[in-house]
């Protein structure tokens, strides 16, 4: 079987109707847990070279079917790429512009986020993002660049990424749009784990301006 009719084998209609009614989807849902698409994916990642593996992301993306386009992502999501890996990226940036969702597209944006510290270069291309016309596309550029609240003891440069970031954010303020308000709460409240000061410093600046909810959120783990 292939990959595709492998997912497709593994179908259980009642849990997709379920599923369906949860993300709210328009496109096909067969029923898998995550769980079981990440494991599938796993074995799939391990047997293809990465080249192979961009193909079979690619056609698995466009099959528009929720386990496909999880598994897609899921194939992608890899720290160190030795070889192709401007492949994988331009495959990763191609989904971009169809986001539609957030649990596809934070699925994706796992992946994105280590082709971003891969190339922190990327952040160029990235930065378009916060002005597209699609909302899923501008709160990808938040949720992809994730792995810059992570750091307990960041660099110059990453330093210089974060600020960059909460110059997204900043502009972003005035959107009403809760996903937006939301990702601008998320990627606050995981840098004041690590840096309490530019978050507190975003919050006196910006706070007032945001939504109750996500100043909350944002707020939750500074003292």
């Amino acid at each position: 079987m292939t990959p595709l009719e492998e997912l497709k084998a593994r179908a259980n209609p009642e849990r997709a109707a379920q599923m369906a009614a949860y993300h709210k989807a328009t496109r096909p849902v067969l029923g898998l847990p995550n769980a079981e698409v990440h494991e599938l994916a796993r074995t799939w990642r391990t047997s293809r070279s990465l080249a192979a593996r961009v193909d079979l992301a690619a056609s698995l993306w466009d099959s528009d079917i929720f386990e496909a386009r999880l598994a897609a992502a899921s194939l992608l999501t890899q720290a160190r790429m030795k070889e192709g890996e401007p492949l994988a990226w331009a495959e990763l940036a191609r989904w971009v512009p169809g986001f539609d969702s957030w649990a596809l597209a934070d699925h994706a944006c796992s992946a994105i986020g280590r082709r971003l510290v891969a190339q922190p270069a990327r952040l160029d291309e990235v930065e378009s993002w916060t002005r597209h016309e699609n909302m899923w596309v501008r709160r990808a550029a938040l949720v992809a660049t994730l792995p810059w609240t992570k750091q307990n003891h960041p660099s110059d440069a990453d330093r210089a990424i974060r600020a960059r970031v909460l110059g997204w954010a900043a502009g972003y303020v005035p959107d009403r749009d809760w996903f937006i308000q939301k990702a601008i709460a998320w990627w606050l409240r995981e840098l004041s784990k690590h840096d309490a000061a530019p978050v507190r410093a975003f919050l006196a600046t910006h706070g007032a301006a945001m939504k109750a909810f996500a100043r909350k959120d944002a707020a939750r783990h500074l003292a």
